[in-house]
């Protein structure tokens, strides 16, 4: 019986041993420290390696291909934040040039590295010196620690956007981007972004037809429709210090198929309809319909996740009234369409 032969069998689709052919090789350097996220490493990294075989596949041997190191503050082992140990064959000594392109991990250790002042120079000097630089996840606090996100616009994984925005004011961030390039910098969102990141870039070298093929053997999309939004548990970042405002907020979300005027929402803790609206949007830092726009986009969610309620149904229990309504809301709040979402997160069949 003939062996059936995957996409990337190295039997038939491993490139030439002899690399002489081969003019240059794209270098690309992924550095990471302690706690770091594995994903964030290990995701991308996958991506260059196919997109290095793939050329084998296509028939451009001679086309340049990837060539991947792994660099750390310090050369060993360095520890993910998930526990798992990857060795780092570079230190930032090791790496004085050399490298196209620059990817920069995110992680829990994020903080600690932006304090490492070597570590910080050692950025900013590389940048000078290579194609493009990237950050995946929080990676873009060291990216921003280091000057190179300076009045650019840029995104990071959505927990971490407001915190970003703040400490670097010069710097438009894009929470709901999956990943966004400003001249020779990219940034992407929160942890598989990096893949959507890394097909991106591959995509910007060779053309469509390897990213497709990559996507493919990796299981991913070529392009991710929609923007983190649609991954955000977003009403839990409002905060307010008004225990009326919280406990009706609960109420809202409680309540959320409700016909929620600002009336009867300002009855409920007693103000007057002006106050109220005053109130609440100093307290929650959104209006009372766009809250509860949110709160309808959230119950509306679950149904959709949790039920084979038709799209019609779910609209009116969530107080949307018509479909159109509830289309617009979650376009407007999650960019994508309450049908894709079903079709992407559904867990009831």
């Amino acid at each position: 019986m003939a062996r059936i032969k995957a996409p990337f069998d190295p039997i038939v689709f491993e490139r030439e041993a002899d690399r002489s052919q081969v003019q240059r090789m794209r270098r690309i350097g992924f550095l990471i420290y302690p706690d770091f996220e594995i994903l964030d490493l290990c995701g991308p990294l996958d991506a260059f390696y196919y997109a290095e075989r793939s050329l084998g596949m296509t028939g451009r041997t001679n086309e340049p291909g990837y060539q991947t190191v792994v660099i750390a503050p310090e050369k060993g082992l360095v520890k993910a934040k998930c526990g798992l140990e990857i060795h780092a064959a570079h230190d930032l000594s090791d790496i004085a040039g050399g490298l196209d392109t620059l990817i920069v991990s995110g992680g829990e250790g994020v903080m600690a590295a932006c304090a490492d002042e070597a570590l910080v120079e050692w950025i900013k000097t590389m940048a000078s010196r290579v194609r493009r630089v990237a950050s995946i996840c929080n990676g873009a606090f060291l990216l921003a620690r280091s000057g190179l996100l300076n009045n650019r616009k840029v995104t990071t994984h959505w927990l971490y956007s407001e915190q970003l925005a703040a400490a670097y004011p010069s710097v438009t961030v894009e929470p709901n981007l999956i990943f966004v390039r400003d001249g020779g910098v990219y940034t992407s969102g929160g942890i598989t972004a990096g893949i959507d990141l890394a097909l991106a870039l591959i995509e910007e070298d060779l053309g469509r037809e390897v990213p497709r093929m990559i996507a493919g053997v990796m299981v991913v999309f070529l392009r991710r429709p929609g923007g983190q939004a649609q991954f955000s548990p977003f009403l839990q970042g409002e905060k307010t210090n008004c225990r009326d405002i919280a406990e009706l907020k609960s109420w809202i979300l409680g309540n959320a198929g409700e016909n929620l005027t600002v009336e009867r929402l300002s009855a409920q803790v007693a103000m007057s309809p002006r106050n109220f609206a005053r109130r609440f949007l100093a307290e929650v830092g959104v209006t009372p319909a766009r809250f509860v726009e949110y709160a309808r986009v959230e119950a509306a969610r679950c149904r959709l996740e949790q039920s084979n309620l038709s799209l019609r149904a779910v609209a009116e229990d969530c107080g949307f009234a018509t479909l159109e309504r509830m289309r617009r809301a979650f376009k407007r709040n999650l960019n994508v369409g309450p049908h894709e979402y079903r079709e992407r997160f559904q867990t009831t069949l």
